[in-house]
């Protein structure tokens, strides 16, 4: 028996010591782990599939040689075939930074020197390089913006200075197709800043299937009011600020006009296309046959949106369908033309989001997905198997499933598996696709699966060395639910401390967005921002978030009720939910936060003014705070225009709201070269508290956009957010 004991003795030693190693190995997350990258997760090359279907490329860099590549790899294997592209083996191109093929995969155009301008636009020095001869053409001798091959790949649109040019590769001549461009009053070829910010295009001109003639839009901005900017620089750089100077319509004011014209490249002539009264061109495309193209119009209210299908012989255009609805109609890329060009279409007309089959004149073949879900993404139609693949909310707006339905609307496939988001890229034959999946708590995992029939084919990444370095944290779980708000079932997450005891009580920090048609909660792993959570968590906050009404997903009367009232509903929603948290037994309701970015600020703003008996603290980060001061586009979709909504834009502004601060803490934050939303409203916000004499704390990040990032800028901005919350909250 004693020798017993004694082992037993042991063994418990043992077992303890063990435990005590465990818990001593695990640590709480700081802020220079969040943003040292040491949570990145490994994720797939952005790849491109080649017409074969059976066969991708991926771009990239080999440090130890200094050779940029575009390599082949089997779908099937994942091995590498071959290389497609290197930059070594290119004289007079030492490096590339972009890459686009032509449609028969024989010339690529590569760009160097490239440079932002807005979002999306991008200028640069681009070449053609021939990967049979070996030839290498400079497009341009300046920096032009969105070269993209004719369909034969014969020649090279491209837009230089507002104006719309092409190069003929077989004679190396440039033709210039406009010769009206002018900074800041007129733009041909590419969109201007709102077009690229809310239409969420650049490029604005399209070639014809047979490369003879090219469709393309013009911007008439003179009369658009100009937005100014300084931009500071590195100290000792300047003595004086640089000033940026660009066309920015605010709401209510005047835009751009945009017209719609069409080249010939035989004759050399430029013809204008007359359309009925309309606002906007969103989207400009080609139809399979090489005289008919389609042009969408829509009305300054954005709730009449028309499509046109234009004869390039005759210059005709002949309306095909009409989408209308009370609030507003989205603007979509889904729009596909058949080899009949019968075309399919998505559209939330029977109150959720999905996909309609017409014929070439515009009436209806048949609805083809239906149901009290959305479409969340329309992957394409293959001609072979007649099948249209798609990914949806059916199985839960938190949730993400990719399918595949043919199209009569029969016969629909779930392509993919586990509960959770998946997305997925189809190979061009739609033999394949890549599918990413998470959920709260898998990393993304990469699996190439069967188009036909969504079978396993082999795995290719699945992030278990990230998840095994999280083991050594002292993480919580991301807790989805729903809770009753206003007669609604919302969806919720919450984030608890690792130690947490229901029998005390916690402050809590709640983040939301709350923008129309967006999504926080959502069945997917850690962001960024979800590891400040963790860190927050580890110190003794509970943090939530909570998608109220007008953000989307869960049918068009949901989404759309906020119309005319941005931030009435949904700060409603805000309020009536810090009111359930902070009557549950383990929250301190008298220690509630709320914090955002963007639409998120604006919201957080008017939480604290409007409700600072609910929310003792709050974290604005480049706010809207008056929606006159945003863009016509964006705001008027949901606003109408301020001459005509006078007190939607007014009693939902913060600024209006300041008198009723009363109480609480106030962080506001801008980045003073956010072309978005301009740091103007912050400083409307600054000048009205400052006249009402509320104290609140401020910071201003110089030159810095509306992502507020570079350098060690977010170290900082988290930093300061951190410090804010442990004294405010």
């Amino acid at each position: 028996m004693k020798s017993q004991k004694f082992i037993l003795n042991l063994l418990v030693i043992f077992l303890t010591s063990s435990i005590a190693s465990v818990y001593a190995q695990t640590r709480d997350i700081t802020l220079e782990d969040i943003w040292s990258g040491e949570f990145s997760q490994e994720r797939m090359q952005s790849l491109q599939s080649l017409k074969d279907g059976k066969s991708y490329i991926v771009q990239d860099y080999d440090r130890a040689s200094q050779d940029m590549k575009v390599d082949i790899y089997s779908y099937k294997t994942g091995e590498k075939t071959g290389t497609l592209i290197s930059s070594k083996a290119i004289p007079g191109l030492s490096i590339f930074q972009t890459f686009q093929l032509s449609n028969d995969e024989t010339k690529v155009i590569l760009g160097t020197n490239v440079e932002s301008i807005f979002r999306r636009s991008t200028r640069g020095i681009f070449y053609v390089y021939d990967l049979e001869s070996k030839e290498l053409v400079k497009i341009d001798e300046e920096k032009i913006q969105s070269p993209t091959f004719s369909p034969e790949a014969s020649k090279v649109g491209y837009v230089k200075n507002n104006n719309i040019f092409y190069k003929d590769l077989e004679t190396n001549s440039i033709v210039k197709v406009t010769t009206d461009g002018v900074k800041n009053e007129i733009i041909n070829g590419v969109t201007d800043w709102v077009y690229e910010e809310e239409f969420s295009f650049v490029r604005a001109f399209e070639w014809n299937p047979s490369g003879t003639k090219l469709a393309y839009l013009k911007f008439d901005e003179k009369n658009v009011p100009e937005f100014s900017m300084d931009l500071y620089g590195n100290y000792g750089q300047s003595l004086y600020p640089k000033q940026e100077v660009f066309k920015y319509p605010k709401a209510g004011e005047e835009n751009a006009k945009v017209s719609l014209h069409l080249f010939d490249l035989n004759s050399k002539t430029n013809s204008a296309i007359e359309l009925d009264d309309y606002e906007y061109l969103p989207r400009l495309e080609w139809t399979q046959d090489e005289d008919l193209f389609s042009i969408q119009t829509l009305n300054r209210y954005q709730n009449e949106l028309k499509l046109y299908l234009v004869n390039a012989e005759t210059n005709q255009p002949k309306l095909v369908l009409t989408e209308k609805d009370n609030a507003y109609v989205d603007v979509s890329d889904d729009l596909t033309f058949l080899n009949n060009n019968s075309f399919i279409w998505t559209s939330e007309k029977d109150g959720w989001k999905h996909i309609y089959h017409y014929s070439e004149d515009g009436s209806l073949i048949n609805q083809v997905t239906d149901g009290a879900w959305e479409v969340t993404n329309f992957y394409g139609f293959d001609d072979m198997s007649g099948r249209i693949y798609f990914q949806s909310t059916e199985n839960g707006s938190v949730n993400r499933d990719v399918y595949s339905v043919l199209a009569n609307g029969k016969n629909k496939l779930r392509l993919t598996r586990k509960t959770g988001t998946h997305r997925a890229d189809f190979s061009a034959d739609f033999t394949y696709f890549v599918n990413t999946f998470t959920n709260t708590k898998t990393p993304a995992v990469y699996t190439l699966l069967k188009a036909s029939n969504g079978e396993l084919v082999r795995e290719i990444k699945d992030n278990s060395a990230l998840q095994n370095k999280l083991d050594n944290y002292n993480l919580s779980p991301k807790e989805l639910s729903t809770i009753n708000v206003n007669g609604n079932e919302l969806n919720t997450w919450m984030i608890k401390p690792p130690n947490f005891n229901p029998e005390k009580t916690y402050p809590i920090l709640m983040f939301q967005y709350s923008g129309p048609g967006s999504q926080s909660v959502s069945n997917t792993f850690f962001g960024t921002n979800d590891y400040w959570y963790q860190m927050l968590a580890q110190q003794g906050y509970v943090v939530a978030c909570v998608d109220g009404r007008g953000t989307g997903y869960k049918g068009r009367d949901f989404k759309k009720v906020t119309q005319k009232e941005l931030g009435k509903y949904e700060l409603e929603d805000q309020i009536s939910a810090a009111k359930l948290f902070g009557a549950k037994a383990f929250i301190d309701a008298d220690r509630i936060g709320i914090w955002g970015w963007s639409y998120g600020g604006f919201m957080a703003s008017n939480a604290m003014f409007q409700a600072n008996d609910v929310f003792k603290a709050a974290i604005a980060v480049a706010p809207v705070t008056s929606w006159r001061f945003y863009d016509t586009v964006y705001t008027e979709r949901y606003m109408t225009t301020p001459q005509e909504n006078a007190s939607g834009y007014d009693d939902n502004s913060p600024i209006t709201h300041v008198g009723e601060f009363d109480k609480g803490n106030f962080l506001l934050v801008h980045g003073s070269a956010d072309d978005n939303v301009h740091v103007q409203n912050t400083m409307q916000l600054i000048e009205a508290l400052v006249q009402a004499n509320k104290q609140f704390d401020w910071r201003i990040y110089p030159d810095k956009n509306h992502g507020i990032y570079g350098g060690n800028t977010r170290l900082h901005l988290y930093t300061l957010m951190t410090n804010f919350i442990k004294e405010n909250l």
